[in-house]
């Protein structure tokens, strides 16, 4: 895996681990109401990721494109489907994204080295 990649799952996966462990109700809460959240209902899990993927582009959180980027993979999001979603936050949220999308293409080509 793209070290890219894989240090950020690390990372997550580490700190995740300890936020929870510390047992506060509400962080667990919006823990659980963000996996539910994204779980399949009336959109399917695809088009929930790329709605995460532009808001979070949109509010500049690059560990959460990151996430979005990599569930959007996972879930057989193109190339071609997640530069259009890009292009839609960039043109929403200004051209103060466009550092964000530098970022988001290069850890797209980090994921699709893992294939």
């Amino acid at each position: 895996m793209s070290d890219i990649v894989q240090e950020f799952n690390d990372y997550r996966s580490k700190m995740n681990e300890k936020l929870l462990a510390d047992n506060n109700k509400i962080v667990k809460r919006i823990f659980n109401l963000d996996t539910n959240a994204y779980a399949a209902g009336a959109l399917d899990v695809k088009t929930k990721e790329l709605l995460g993927l532009v808001a979070s582009a949109v509010l500049r959180c690059d560990d959460c494109v990151k996430y979005h980027l990599e569930t959007s993979y996972k879930e057989g999001v193109t190339k071609e489907e997640m530069m259009e979603a890009m292009g839609i936050a960039t043109l929403v949220g200004g051209t103060i994204v466009v550092p964000h999308l530098r970022r988001a293409y290069e850890f797209w080509e980090a994921l699709e080295e893992t294939k």
